[in-house]
């Protein structure tokens, strides 16, 4: 039996940009705080620094394919406050862009939170397991369409969402593009009154790589909704290129690299000569013979993904667009509105939906595992637990 979807016919479930639309058909069905009305197949990601486990799990009452969130209380990696603070954030957040949660529940000292199935992953699953020197340009710019749509939503409310990166960027089925991560968000309504800047800073290492110059600095001048504009001109580069900018850095120097107003850039034909130059000087300390097509890098994602620039071009919209993300000064970034009208975006003429799973072929969504008819031997379960690990699931549904 395969557990991967086979038929194309079945990817398209939802096809609108209509929020309104897409959140009421995501929560037709009642989804019930008991977990007898759930039943959990197999362990398909990792949360909350292996604090919570995600599960490919089935409603039973109506066997739909979901996912649920089990985070442990009693872990002493989790801030309680955290949790419960981004649990009420989503049930208040509405738009087809931001994941939502259907309903959470605690049973046996652990909190269930139960969400719609990401069938593709997040896009550092489809990256790692997959597109190893970059997706597709035209399916980045489906994307970051979507991510930016959705922190228009957010901004538009006051909330800095402080976490934008390829693994909070997740796919359904469908095709439709959700961002996750809203544990890091920032509200920055205080008591009814908006504040201009915020002077709140994230503490977890893991987001260093995405987060903009004036967050990083914590100096009095603060930051706003601008700060998660340059996380995106870094996704950019991420989604593009295969590797996160900045990844083969000590965080001192990355910390230099960006108060220097160092930009990264998409690596490609017409970047890749400096960007080897560049990388020979870095690794050894002077500079080297950059004539070669072999780009020798202390980071083997990175070295792969130089290689293959050799042989693309992207757009010089796309360059532009990062570019102008990646700006040190917040006033010169664009805010996602300005984003959105960029001339990246105008040769977009479909729905996302319509659009990207075309073009991540040859990959495959997860399909609904039709578990009334496998075996209960736990030697299926395994079976099914290896042919998600083959995809890679397990690196990051990291909420």
């Amino acid at each position: 039996m395969s557990f991967l979807e086979k038929k194309k016919s079945s990817r398209h479930s939802i096809h609108t940009h209509d929020s309104k639309h897409i959140n009421t058909v995501r929560t037709m069905v009642e989804f019930e705080n008991d977990y007898q009305k759930y039943e959990l197949i197999t362990i398909i990601g990792r949360g909350y620094n292996d604090a919570a486990v995600i599960y490919l799990a089935k409603h039973i009452p109506t066997g739909q394919q979901i996912a649920i969130r089990q985070t442990y209380l009693e872990s002493s990696k989790i801030d309680l406050s955290v949790l419960q603070n981004e649990i009420v954030l989503c049930r208040q957040l509405h738009h087809e862009s931001l994941l939502p949660l259907y309903t959470s529940f605690v049973h046996n000292n652990d909190i269930w939170t139960v969400m719609p199935l990401m069938a593709y992953g997040s896009c550092r699953d489809l990256i790692h397991a997959y597109f190893m020197s970059g997706l597709p340009e035209q399916a980045i710019a489906y994307i970051l369409r979507d991510v930016l749509l959705a922190l228009d939503y957010l901004h538009n409310r006051g909330i800095i969402h402080r976490a934008v990166k390829a693994s909070h960027i997740l796919i359904e089925a469908s095709g439709q593009v959700c961002l996750a991560g809203m544990r890091n968000a920032y509200q920055m309504s205080r008591n009814g009154v908006r504040q201009k800047m915020a002077f709140d800073y994230p503490h977890t290492s893991k987001l260093l790589q995405w987060l903009s110059p004036e967050i990083l600095e914590q100096n009095l001048a603060g930051y706003n909704t601008k700060s998660d504009i340059y996380s995106v001109g870094i996704t950019a580069c991420e989604l593009a290129n295969g590797y996160a900018p900045f990844s083969d850095m000590p965080a001192t120097q990355m910390l230099l690299e960006k108060l220097n107003g160092t930009k990264p850039v998409l690596a490609d034909s017409s970047t890749i000569a400096a960007l080897s130059a560049e990388q020979n000087i870095t690794d050894s300390g002077v500079p080297g013979n950059s004539g070669s097509d072999e780009v020798e890098t202390n980071n083997p994602e990175k070295s792969g993904a130089l290689g293959y620039a050799y042989n693309r071009t992207f757009l010089n919209t796309f360059h532009q667009f990062v570019d102008i993300c990646l700006e040190k000064d917040p006033e010169s970034r664009p805010n996602s509105a300005s984003a959105l009208n960029h001339p990246f975006f105008k040769h977009l003429r479909r729905k996302t939906t319509e659009a990207l799973p075309s073009l991540l072929h040859p990959v495959n969504p997860l399909s609904d595992v039709h578990v009334s008819n496998l075996p209960k031997e736990d030697t299926i379960v395994d079976d099914l637990g290896r042919e998600f690990e083959d995809l890679d699931m397990a690196v990051d549904w990291n909420f």
